[in-house]
């Protein structure tokens, strides 16, 4: 590959726009579900797996669920994206109102 390829490799990867919205994590066994927001839905599942696997993930209803039933009993299912014309410096604001929409939605606590 030639610096002029290279360089237009580089152009064409930055302009990648991250899918950002809204996704539960619904335990099959118990109906037990979690909604959660994430700027990056295409690889947050894979961070998520890793910290309930290795026990250290925060939210400790999902990681005693977790430790119960099993890495086989957990869905991640998208529930919204956000638009992707929404300004950068709103995403955060916009996820957050989106999120609570859904709690809301949904009957879970905040």
């Amino acid at each position: 590959m030639d610096a002029k390829d290279r360089k237009a490799a580089i152009a064409a990867y930055k302009e990648i726009k991250t899918p950002a919205g809204v996704f539960a994590v619904r335990c099959a066994v118990d109906g037990q579900f979690w909604v959660m927001e994430s700027r990056h839905l295409d690889t947050h599942q894979t961070s998520l797996w890793f910290s309930l696997r290795m026990g250290s993930y925060p939210d400790r209803t999902l990681q005693a669920a977790w430790k119960t039933h099993g890495e086989a009993a957990f869905s991640f299912d998208v529930l919204e994206t956000l638009a992707e014309d929404i300004s950068p410096s709103m995403v955060r604001t916009e996820l957050k109102i989106l999120s609570r929409a859904w709690k809301d939605r949904l009957a879970l606590p905040a």
